[in-house]
């Protein structure tokens, strides 16, 4: 089974930053994606930004500029730098790992992000 940690969470005021870390522990193999998704309230789950194995990254429109994902693959960690942050960003974020070769989708718990404005 794998695991997925997140932390960083917290809340911000417009135009801050936070970053998150999301750390993956157990029998992991063959990494296809690891990524960041949001859930607003009211609203469905978004993909945000995900980093592909071979280094490619990818964002959605609305975070793109402002917000930067990195992946550590010695730690089997992937983290999110969000800065400029806007009210609309306010959303409970998580982790996401797809690994054996796409076969598998695993999910952190979540961490609460809110802007202040």
């Amino acid at each position: 089974q794998v695991q997925l940690v997140e932390s960083g969470g917290g809340l911000v005021q417009t135009g801050g930053s936070l970053r998150l870390s999301c750390a993956a522990s157990g029998s992991i193999s063959g990494i296809r994606t690891m990524g960041w998704y949001r859930q607003a309230p009211g609203k469905q789950r978004e993909l945000i930004a995900v980093v592909i194995s071979e280094g490619t990254t990818n964002y959605a429109g609305s975070v793109k500029g402002r917000f930067t994902i990195s992946r550590d693959n010695a730690k089997n960690a992937v983290y999110l730098q969000m800065n400029n942050l806007e009210s609309a960003d306010t959303a409970v974020y998580y982790c996401n790992l797809n690994d054996l070769g796409g076969l598998r989708t695993t999910w952190g718990q979540g961490t609460q992000v809110t802007v202040s404005s």
